[in-house]
């Protein structure tokens, strides 16, 4: 049963990708007709070449989500197995992403911070009364 589940939603992406090309192209066909008109404008020109576009967009997320499932896929499969991906960049820290250096912690107290929780906590007792 799932098989012929998966099999139903996969002709339904098709037709609906199809429909959109179909659809964007006759839309792309009328723009010309505007065009070759008197009346046409460069802008009806444009919206020719921008309408095939736009129908082949359901096509191209259907063929980039099956891409990028796969993906995510094949890498589930070689966490399971122990092994880093090929393709997963090195795991790196917040801090080494953004070029910052991560300084260890101080025992010693930080005055400036400790006066701002005072500052904070005076904050919350005043909001508190009122």
């Amino acid at each position: 049963m799932h098989f012929g589940s998966t099999v139903i939603r996969r002709l339904a992406i098709a037709g609906v990708c199809v429909l959109s090309l179909v659809l964007c192209c006759g839309l792309a066909w009328w723009q010309w007709d505007r065009f070759s008109s008197a009346g046409g404008t460069y802008q009806n020109l444009g919206y020719v070449l921008q309408w095939p576009l736009f129908g082949l967009f359901p096509a191209f997320m259907f063929w980039r989500i099956r891409v990028l499932s796969r993906r995510a896929a094949q890498e589930a499969d070689a966490t399971e197995a122990g092994e880093p991906s090929a393709d997963a960049p090195p795991v790196r820290s917040a801090a080494q992403r953004h070029g910052s250096r991560v300084s260890p912690p101080d025992d010693e107290p930080d005055d400036e911070l400790a006066a701002y929780n005072r500052y904070l906590a005076e904050l919350h007792r005043h909001d508190q009364q009122h």
